[in-house]
């Protein structure tokens, strides 16, 4: 099976994991990712900046919308690849975007993320603390305190939070070390969970042949989201990310700090959660700026 084969099978088997896409958009994926490895003789996973924007030529025919489809599925298969450290870098800014504009990501409103503290609280309170509660609590205040990726929260090793120390060291794409924050809630939820895990253990969330994986992950966290009446097609270890730099924007944080917080490499990927708190941004202006204390109908 060559290289763009074999990551093609994972990518896809990822986004019947995680995603839980329908059978007609598995199809889709499969079908564009391996017409576009075709193109490029089966190196579609290696390809660079300029192999990647010469696709605009060979779908030169195409609708735009089949062209959008496209980009979008090799968009999301690169940023897969980076993802999982299969590559450093992210050429999908070189594919065609014919009229369109960046989603925003989705997120939770700030009730549903009490909503789902609140069932955990009530958990916790019930003696004796259940080892699934224990574990839940950590990886909610992980995800959502300090917004890590799934795949940097299943790999953390058991002794990643220790004493008093305020932040953990994460490494995460393409191999870069960050300091990541960590609140004395975190600390005590991990302490908590640390007492049902092994002191031998490597991970601090272990299964029997490793760590968990970011299947089960997203498992225990959908199954969450559903006992607290909240749709699990609305939640994802990703979303709780978005939900922890959206959040901290409306709260006033700098940008360039969520920038260092979130672990992107360039501004331009933590400047789209400028667009997701617009009312708080109209706002500002109308209060702040010296015209709008102004009446200039006088």
């Amino acid at each position: 099976m060559s290289d763009d084969a074999n990551l093609i099978e994972r990518f896809l088997e990822m986004l019947v994991a995680e995603a839980g896409v329908s059978r007609h958009t598995l199809s889709a994926y499969q079908t564009d990712l391996e017409q576009a490895s075709a193109i490029f003789g089966g190196r579609l996973s290696s390809a660079d900046r300029d192999a990647i924007s010469r696709l605009s030529s060979h779908w030169r025919a195409l609708q735009n919308s089949t062209v959008a489809r496209k980009s979008s599925s090799l968009r999301r298969f690169f940023g897969f690849l980076v993802e999982e450290g299969f590559r450093d870098d992210d050429p999908s800014d070189a594919l065609p975007r014919p009229g369109l504009s960046r989603s925003l990501p989705k997120t939770l409103s700030h009730a549903e993320i009490a909503s789902l503290f609140q069932l955990i609280a009530e958990d916790l309170g019930r003696a004796p603390v259940k080892a699934s509660m224990a574990r839940l609590a950590a990886i909610m205040e992980l995800l959502y305190g300090s917004g890590l990726r799934a795949s940097e929260l299943v790999a953390l090793p058991r002794s990643s939070i220790t004493g008093d120390k305020p932040f953990l060291i994460i490494k995460g794409k393409g191999d870069k070390e960050r300091l990541v924050p960590i609140s004395q809630q975190a600390r005590s939820a991990v302490r908590r969970w640390a007492e049902f895990v092994d002191p031998q253990e490597k991970w601090l969330f272990p299964s029997r042949t490793g760590h968990i994986s970011r299947v089960r992950l997203f498992q225990i966290i959908k199954e969450h989201a559903a006992r607290a009446g909240i749709s699990p097609a609305k939640i994802s270890p990703h979303v709780l990310r978005h939900a922890f730099a959206t959040h901290l924007l409306e709260g006033g944080a700098d940008l360039r700090a969520l920038q260092t917080l979130l672990g992107h490499s360039d501004i331009s990927t933590t400047q789209i959660y400028t667009h997701i708190d617009s009312t708080r941004l109209v706002e500002l202006v109308n209060n702040r700026h010296p015209l709008g204390q102004v009446d200039l109908a006088r």
